[in-house]
């Protein structure tokens, strides 16, 4: 199936000066995805697990979505275009009455940002996935 989802994991963050570097991968292959400096710190906090005085951006998000009784299902790197990525963002929002599954387009890092702080698994489609050149790390 072209679109199948194949699960990857942060294996590594490195910082350059304008910019992170954020590898994803399995045992099968790695890529890198290059986020702007300040999604790649919120990054690096939730990896390391840094405490904070005031709640940033995706921690709000984050905060937000607690109070509505919404969760990350998960993340999806759907496409690759021009060397752009594109990401979806699956929310699902259940109480006692329904399940109601929201899919939200959104840039990878912040997607990332958020399945770390949710721990939430992070896809990419096999489409994606066979087109993205392998790195070592």
């Amino acid at each position: 199936m072209l679109n199948s989802l194949i699960e990857v994991k942060v294996k590594r963050i490195i910082p350059t000066p304008l910019e992170f570097a954020i590898f994803l991968g399995n045992g099968e292959k790695t890529f890198v995805i290059a986020v702007g400096a300040d999604v790649g710190s919120a990054i690096m906090m939730f990896i390391d697990g840094t405490k904070k005085q005031r709640p940033l951006t995706h921690d709000l998000i984050g905060n937000i979505f607690l109070g509505l009784g919404v969760t990350v299902e998960k993340v999806v790197i759907s496409e690759l275009c021009d060397s752009t990525f594109y990401a979806r963002l699956i929310l699902k929002e259940q109480n006692e009455l329904r399940k109601k599954i929201v899919e939200v387009d959104a840039r990878p890092s912040d997607c990332i940002a958020l399945a770390l702080q949710q721990k939430a698994p992070i896809y990419v489609t096999r489409q994606v996935f066979d087109i993205v050149e392998n790195v070592d790390l």
